[in-house]
């Protein structure tokens, strides 16, 4: 990598932390600045690498733009209103970001192995997770169910790439994911709020990374 992605990603990294920093004490003003940086960043980053396939890196910037859109949406102070609207950005995000990974390898064994796993997840904590939306807000069901559905697949295909920096960032995004819905829709976690923003950043960049 040359000094200016490095540079970047460091950046990138120092100002994700402050975003943690302000999820853990409430500093909304703070939140509402580190937050969207974060990502515009790390977008900054992707465009300074020099990737493996460019056709990869088209489909990661369109689901990374996406991303920040969705992190706008839920970070918004009436969240309930526009929840719909960032899990759909996101919904969007991810679709963007199959069709990359395929571009950096495909296995169709490994893929299998991917989607095993992910089935595993969704009939354990997924079917948990809609229960609890079901309960709470069953106006959701369809579009939860949809976006697991979306995001699952995503890491099957990340698995099915070869690349490990890959499989780590899908997974970290899937863990973000499910304690959002988790926390949101099942049971609160005192200390989820930090955790999704921190496997959520890590995921995002672990995925940017596989592009080298």
């Amino acid at each position: 990598m040359s000094a200016s992605v490095v540079l970047l990603l460091v950046l990138t990294l120092s100002v994700a932390v402050l975003d943690w920093v302000a999820v853990g004490v409430s500093n909304k003003r703070l939140e509402y600045v580190a937050k969207p940086a974060t990502m515009v960043l790390l977008i900054a980053a992707v465009f300074a690498i020099d990737p493996t396939d460019a056709g990869a890196r088209s489909f990661f910037v369109v689901g990374l733009l996406f991303s920040l859109l969705g992190d706008i949406f839920l970070m918004l102070p009436d969240r309930d209103r526009f929840f719909v609207f960032g899990l759909g950005s996101f919904l969007i995000g991810h679709l963007a970001y199959i069709p990359g990974l395929f571009l950096l390898g495909f296995s169709a064994g490994a893929f299998l192995v991917g989607v095993l796993l992910v089935v595993v997840a969704l009939v354990t904590v997924g079917r948990r997770v809609v229960r609890g939306v079901h309960r709470n807000e069953p106006r959701l069901v369809v579009p939860v169910i949809v976006y697991m559905g979306v995001i699952s697949l995503m890491v099957a295909t990340a698995i099915s790439s070869g690349k490990v920096i890959a499989v780590v960032g899908a997974v970290l995004f899937y863990g973000s994911d499910t304690l959002i819905a988790w926390n949101g829709f099942v049971k609160p976690l005192w200390w989820a709020n930090v955790a999704i923003m921190v496997t959520y950043h890590l995921g995002q960049i672990g995925l940017a990374l596989a592009l080298v």
